[in-house]
């Protein structure tokens, strides 16, 4: 299990997971529903999630550490303002926000089914080994963080 570990970009995993959501709506169409404010509930999960993310990238990059999340160890600092306050892991998290939104717009509640393996994935092969990498570079500062700050929200 651990050959999955920071392998797959976690943009890669969005895309993987709102095609099969694509996939499975089209699918089970049974599972459709209506919603008038669908496409607004969609447009505000997704600018939410977009802007979320975006704000965990450019506290990255204002501090000068490695955005990339396969390579963890290339981090040179611990970010912990900003959105950071809110969440360990604020890109992610904007990412389930936008396939939150993505399933809104299909109006299919099959397409759901697949937010649990995301986060489920993203926890075991992307956020648990970044930890790791975390608690050894960052030592008590990082623990101290990790018990005040949520890992998704």
């Amino acid at each position: 299990m651990q050959a999955l570990e920071l392998k797959i970009p976690p943009v890669v995993q969005v895309f993987v997971t709102a095609s099969l959501m694509w996939a499975l709506a089209v699918a089970v169409p049974s599972f459709g529903f209506t919603l008038s404010v669908s496409s607004l509930v969609a447009i505000v999960f997704a600018a939410i999630g977009v802007a979320f993310a975006l704000r965990g990238v450019l506290e990255f990059r204002s501090a000068g550490t490695t955005v990339d999340p396969r390579v963890p160890e290339q981090s040179v600092s611990l970010v912990v303002r900003g959105v950071y306050r809110i969440s360990r892991n604020p890109m992610y998290a904007g990412f389930l926000l936008v396939l939150i939104a993505w399933g809104m717009f299909l109006s299919n509640l099959a397409s759901f089914v697949l937010l649990p393996a995301f986060v489920i994935y993203m926890n075991r092969f992307q956020i648990a080994p970044e930890e790791r990498h975390m608690r050894e570079k960052f030592g008590e500062a990082y623990r101290e963080y990790e018990a005040e700050v949520r890992r998704w929200f």
